[in-house]
This record gives structure tokens, sequence and C-alpha cells, in this order.
């Protein structure tokens, strides 16, 4: 039986007969996304700032790239938009629109094409699905020396149910009344609603992957 196979290239499938949709390779831009996210859901920097508890200076600083958002902003905003992590991730928002709108079609990512944003503190998150998928947010996490998931000390909660497991080096996640060090190997999972800290506290980069479940939307 002769099988049809996708262009090395594709990141989305169509049913048969129509091209899949190609991504690039280009980065994704962390604060132009938020920017057309935002102007999506028809909100304005002001509504975006209040409901975050900031100025809309810093949400401009935010989206013109001054700032780069710590992990605890960028799931703070996402939040507040309504939308998925994985929206961020997304270079070219029509393109993704025309995958989550085909009826029994798949999403597909080749090696060396996934996406990566840096975040403050040089944290990088990978997105590990091949777009975007309902209800879910699938990622891998590199976290430096020092590096932290919130830009304070304070502990941070958001939607969603969070579960974690450590590839290589050391993460350490702040509870209100405990702490637990992750080494390569262990898992964790937790309501996100639990105020947490995520912070390396080692000597290496620390690298995790992570599935974040949320209610919907």
């Amino acid at each position: 039986m002769a099988s049809t196979h996708p262009h090395p290239d594709a990141v989305g499938a169509v049913p048969a007969g129509a091209d899949a949709p190609d991504l690039g390779d280009s980065p994704p831009d962390v604060g132009s996304r938020l920017r057309a996210l935002r102007r999506e859901q028809g909100m304005s920097a002001r509504q975006l700032a209040e409901s975050l508890g900031i100025s809309p200076s810093a949400v401009s600083q935010i989206e013109r790239g001054v700032l780069q958002p710590s992990v605890s902003r960028l799931i703070a905003i996402t939040d507040a938009l309504g939308v998925p992590l994985a929206s961020v991730f997304d270079a070219k928002a029509d393109v993704i629109a025309e995958i989550e709108a085909t009826i029994g079609g798949f999403a597909l990512e080749r090696a060396g094409h996934s996406s990566v944003v840096t975040l403050g503190s040089g944290v990088l998150f990978r997105r590990l699905s091949p777009g975007r998928t309902p209800g879910v947010d699938y990622f891998e996490s590199t976290y430096p020396p020092g590096s932290s998931a919130h830009a304070e000390a304070e502990l941070f909660r958001h939607d969603g149910y969070e579960i974690g497991r450590v590839s290589s080096g050391e993460l350490t996640i702040d509870f209100e009344e405990e702490k637990v060090v992750l080494r390569p190997g262990d898992a964790i999972s937790f309501p996100c609603s639990r105020p947490h800290r995520i912070h390396n506290a080692g000597d290496e980069d620390a690298v995790a992957q992570w599935l974040i479940v949320h209610a919907e939307r």
C-alpha cells in the first residue's frame, strides 16, 4: 500500500490533499506575541496592567522586549488573557488557527523545530507539544544556577494542576511550610493554587519537563 509522508519541515497536518502548514524556524518574540494575544482578546494594556497589579508602563516594556517577564509573570499574563501558555510559542498565529480549525487533523513537529523562549533570570522554556492542546501545556524548562521562576522571594499561585519531572541538575520548590529538592528522575505533582516558588539553588543547569492541566476556560 502506498503511503504519504509529511514534508520534513511540517509542523501541522491537515486532511489529505491539503498542504501542511509550516511555522518556520524563527524563534518567537515573547513581547510581541503577548501584545498580539492581548489585542486578540480585546484587552487594553491598561486593563491588563490592572488585572496583574502592575503599571501600564511595565506592560509596555514587556511587550516591547525591554523587560523579559519571569516565569510567574508570563503565566499570570496568559491566565489574565485566558489563553494557554503554548500560545506564546506560536510565531504565526494564523497558521496555528488553521491547524486548530482542522477537524480530524493533527499537529506534527519534526526534531530541531521546537520553539524556545527566554524569560527573566535566563530561564528557557521549550514547548514539547507540537501545537496547542486544549486544556494542557507541555514544556521543558531550563533553570540556570541561581535563577528563579519568580522575580521576588514571594510564593506564587496560578490556575491548573502541575506535574513535573527533573531530568538533570536540581530544582528546589518552596511551599508555605516545606521545601522539596528534586534531583534527576524525581517527579512531583501539585495543584497550582498551592503557593509555591521554583528555583535552582545548585551550581549547574536544572532541566525539567512539565505538564500543566487547566480547567476548561
